[in-house]
């Protein structure tokens, strides 16, 4: 989101999907519901009502060609949407939503099942009013009845997440075969309208006598640019563009989804992927391993000009990506104990032995953006952190949040003697060389990953650890496992993402509330359970202007950051990609800097390089 400098200049209809205006303001200006063809919470949209296609893509771009992706563990269902099975990858490219992002715009969608979205001058319901052209594949219109079917069944069915995403919505109704509306809780919540035009829309006539909340093995019928191919269960899956696709002549489809196959061939793990990839078996791959990234591509393809390896800038949010601990279990629930485990890991050390000094050190949950906390609270911060001051950590009102430093030697025993203080402080002692409770019993965790290449990060960690006598250990288990574990918060520590985007909302609550802590299979992977924390999540949903959005968001990052529920890691600045060079793109360079949708097979060079795998390439 940028500030409203102009506000008073943008058209009526703009301002009020924008949900960020003073509601006293809109009523006053205009009682009257607004109509727009944009849902933003920027200053104004991009892109003009009349738009032909995004700006990062090619509207002439050919179609045709296949492209084979790499997938890690295994798949078992087509509905991505519950607890039950493991979706199969990128089954998501089913469906429709009513509106579509675009990925070169913080904060905006424009409509795409959706026409027209009308929003109430008091902000107390949004209605969308449909296409008629929309169609599911099998033919079917799609209408107003499968937008709210889907609606009341993600929230009844769907997985925990829904049912706090949406928890703002009070009621939904079908005024039309195209016309639907979702009425409010509230009047506060200012991102309803966005994350409503998010949802993917299912269709009602085909889910008719078929068990939501179990896995899916037919194939799954949808409206989106494709449907499902050849699958071998578990093994591989596969997307075919559906050509006479509705949408494809709208502006928010043009240029876009221009492979005819789109092909997800599953491995054990990444390793076995990154073997596929250069053998040829794998077109193309986002690297996250920076080892990988550094040494791992000194291979004849590569040297030869036939795979490219590029990094890609991108301007977004980072969020927070770190040790997540479960202070569900009685051993975390200290919080002295949990700063110390953050003090026991080197992440100098990481990023010069194993990373090759690539990342940037994490040091907030909306890192790389302006809603990142800094210095002291003060002003508007500190009036809304005051009501909370008891029950807050002493520190967060006298010291800015700082993480700990080494000198990368891996010799941090100032950071590790501090650990070890804290955790006496909190009641354990060292007895033999182990770190004991008062009855004896020793401090002993375990670490879960799915994968793994964490390893190498993961054990250093834990010899960190046994400096200090805490007995942590690695167990890596199957994706379908983990997926598993972590529904059911069955795990000590692992490794998490949350991320965020310009305009942090609604998913708050699904990260951070008592309510999402007590749900099975929630996003609250810590168990995060504070009434200043719910409070604070609230003033962020409810934020009316950027500046009140940006205060609520420095209070929560910095009670979420003293609180030491997760020992941060590291964030890149730009993608990494690798690929058989066989594609081209548009010249245009996008805000995320990949949008590989907007890519397609150059049959020129497909066919060179294809020949040249089929040849060997020494």
């Amino acid at each position: 989101m940028r500030r409203r400098e102009f506000l008073s200049q943008l058209p009526v209809g703009v301002i009020a999907a924008s949900g960020l205006v003073p509601l006293a303001s809109a009523r006053a200006a205009d009682a009257a519901p607004t109509r727009s063809y944009v849902v933003t919470l920027l200053d104004r949209p991009a892109l003009p009502a009349d738009f032909k296609q995004f700006p990062y893509v090619d509207p002439a771009a050919p179609k045709g060609g296949t492209v084979v992706l790499a997938a890690i563990g295994s798949f078992d269902s087509f509905n991505p949407f519950i607890v039950r099975g493991t979706a199969a990858a990128e089954v998501s490219r089913v469906y429709d939503t009513l509106l579509r992002a675009n990925a070169d715009e913080a904060s905006t969608a424009y409509g795409h099942l959706a026409h027209t979205i009308e929003l109430a001058a008091d902000h107390s319901w949004v209605a969308f009013e449909l296409r008629p052209e929309a169609r599911f594949h099998d033919g079917h219109p799609l209408g107003a009845e499968d937008v709210a079917w889907t609606f009341q069944t993600l929230q009844s069915q769907g997985r925990p997440f829904y049912r706090a995403y949406y928890g703002d919505v009070a009621a939904v109704s079908v005024e039309s075969a195209a016309r639907v509306v979702f009425h409010f809780k509230t009047d506060k919540n200012r991102e309803l309208p966005l994350i409503l035009g998010e949802m993917p829309v299912l269709p009602k006539h085909w889910w008719q006598g078929r068990d939501f909340s179990r896995p899916l093995t037919d194939p799954p019928l949808g409206s989106g640019p494709y449907r499902l191919g050849h699958v071998d269960m578990g093994r591989s899956v596969a997307y075919q563009r559906v050509t006479d696709y509705w949408a494809r002549d709208l502006p928010t489809a043009r240029g876009l989804f221009n492979f005819d196959t789109i092909r997800h061939e599953y491995f054990r793990d990444g390793t076995v992927a990154f073997e596929a990839f250069k053998a040829g078996q794998i077109d193309f791959r986002e690297e996250n391993i920076a080892k990988e990234w550094a040494t791992g591509y000194d291979f004849p393809a590569l040297r030869k000009g036939i795979v490219k390896k590029e990094l890609l800038a991108q301007h977004l949010p980072t969020g927070m990506q770190g040790f997540a601990i479960n202070t569900r279990r009685p051993i975390f629930k200290d919080r002295r104990v949990r700063q110390a485990l953050d003090l026991a890991f080197d992440f100098q050390w990481c990023n010069a032995n194993l990373f090759y000094n690539a990342y940037t050190r994490t040091n907030s949950y909306f890192s790389n953006s302006a809603l990142a906390c800094s210095g002291l609270p003060q002003g508007e911060e500190l009036a809304l952190l005051e009501p909370y001051r008891a029950q807050l950590p002493p520190e967060l009102f006298t010291k800015p949040f700082t993480l700990p430093v080494s000198d990368g030697s891996g010799n941090n025993r100032d950071n590790l003697r501090a650990a070890l203080a804290l955790l006496q402080s909190a009641g354990w002692q060292v007895h033999e060389r182990k770190l004991v409770d008062a009855a004896g019993k020793p401090f002993s965790f375990e670490i879960l990953l799915d994968e793994p290449a964490f390893e190498r990060v993961a054990l250093p960690y834990v010899q960190w650890l046994a400096h200090i006598g805490v007995e942590a250990r690695v167990r890596t288990v199957d994706p379908a496992q983990y997926q598993r574990l972590l529904d059911n918060f069955d795990y000590d520590m692992t490794v998490s993402v949350f991320p965020e985007s310009d305009s942090p909302g609604n998913e708050q609550m699904g990260y951070w509330s008592c309510a999402a802590a007590a749900q099975e299979g929630s996003d609250n992977l810590m168990g995060v359970c504070d009434p200043a924390i719910d409070a604070l999540v609230r003033r962020l949903i409810a934020a009316q202007t950027y500046e009140t959005l940006k205060t609520a968001a420095h209070a929560l990052d910095r009670v979420l950051l003293w609180n030491w529920y997760m020992v941060p890691q590291w964030y890149l600045q730009s993608v990494r990609v690798a690929f058989w060079n066989r594609f081209g793109r548009p010249g245009q360079k996008v805000r995320t800097g990949l949008e590989f949708d907007s890519w397609w097979v150059d049959q020129r060079l497909a066919e060179a390089t294809d020949a040249a795998r089929r040849a060997g390439i020494d």
